[in-house]
């Protein structure tokens, strides 16, 4: 069966037909009300969520399916110390796609290794999230009408900005897109995005650290907030949380056609005096986001017959570096082996399969 782990497990023709079936589930909606009737979708939602989770089961509903799962992990049997890997077992007896939400990067990646349904990731730590990838791009597509030639700019939390990570590896399979990335330096883009996305598609970026600067080059502001529950020093939260706000002011030195986008929920980060501006489009994004996962749960569905799994089978070696990354699934699943596939054979970089933490081979002495 197929699974989505992440937004690079779909070619751009994929996304491509995503879109186009988005588009006419927002235009012909009763045409699509009763294909899901008689399957189940599990929402697995270790972590908080209020727009996915929802989103998810509305987009189930409205298909004619039904909606099985939880919100909380304290109500689940992970709080009995179950692993991901047999909760993944579990539901495949109940369920026909499970979506599933997890603190730890990596998580929905193991589901999809013991699962027997295809497997959503709905957001995995600090690490990616696909599905809101697609809301982006939808949104993108209906406001610019293209994916190719813009100049994209992620302002606020590009550390731990899982949104963010997946944005960029999905634009970067588009012709002519520029990245502007602007955060402070503790909250920089991480080296894994630049080395395994930016770099190596030869993208054009640039790091700043001054919204006003560079607000009048962008078609497209992608806003995100200081994430609290990803910082382990809450001094440090505190410091960095209004690093950015966006206001009337600041619309005012950008393009006429820049669109604002913001994964959501946003704190403080976005005034609400620019919701009233015809820019601000990340209600829209909610919007889209409905339709592209009611897309993305048929496409699942229709090829849950083929052989095409999220794996990594060239050039991985296994148990011989182990992760250190406390935000990785296997820092807290101890069974788990410990994957790393090689990134670059000539610095001999290898890269850990669930959270992409890179690490050289030890030498032997």
């Amino acid at each position: 069966m197929r699974s989505l782990i992440d937004i690079v497990d779909f070619s751009v023709e994929e996304l491509d037909e995503l879109m186009k079936t988005a588009c006419d589930i927002s235009e012909n909606p009763e045409k699509y009300s009763k294909k899901c009737v008689g399957k189940k979708l599990a929402t697995l939602f270790f972590e908080p969520s209020t727009r996915t989770r929802l989103s998810f089961e509305a987009a189930m509903y409205e298909l004619g399916g039904n909606v099985i799962g939880f919100s909380d992990a304290g109500n689940s049997s992970a709080s009995k110390g179950e692993s991901v890997a047999d909760t993944a077992k579990v539901i495949s007896c109940y369920a026909d796609i499970i979506a599933m939400r997890h603190p730890k990067a990596g998580a929905p990646y193991v589901a999809a290794e013991n699962a027997t349904i295809p497997v959503i990731n709905a957001g995995d730590g600090d690490h990616c999230h696909p599905t809101q990838t697609l809301a982006d791009l939808l949104t993108i597509y209906r406001e610019k009408g293209r994916l190719s030639n813009l100049t994209v700019g992620f302002c606020g939390d590009l550390k731990y900005g899982r949104t963010v990570h997946s944005l960029i590896a999905a634009l970067s399979r588009y012709e002519g897109v520029r990245i502007v990335l602007i955060s402070p330096d503790e909250l920089k883009i991480p080296e894994f995005v630049k080395h395994d996305i930016l770099d190596k598609n030869q993208m054009t970026y640039i790091e700043k650290n001054c919204l006003e600067q560079e607000i009048p080059n962008l078609d497209i502001l992608y806003m995100t907030r200081v994430q609290r529950e990803r910082f382990d020093d809450l001094d440090e939260y505190e410091k960095l949380k209004n690093s950015y706000i966006l206001n009337t002011q600041k619309m005012s030195l950008a393009k006429p056609d820049m669109c604002v986008l913001h994964p959501l929920p946003r704190v403080n980060e976005i005034n609400v005096s620019v919701d009233n501006d015809p820019r601000a489009c990340y209600f829209k994004q909610v919007q889209n986001g409905k339709y592209m996962r009611m897309a993305l749960i048929l496409k699942l569905l229709e090829d849950e017959k083929r052989e095409i799994k999220h794996t990594h089978k060239n050039d991985v070696v296994i148990n011989e570096i182990y992760c250190t990354n406390p935000r990785c699934i296997t820092s807290c699943e101890q069974e788990l082996e410990h994957k790393y596939k090689l990134v670059d054979k000539q610095n001999g970089i290898y890269s850990c399969v669930y959270c992409e933490k890179t690490a050289k081979m030890k030498e032997e002495n």
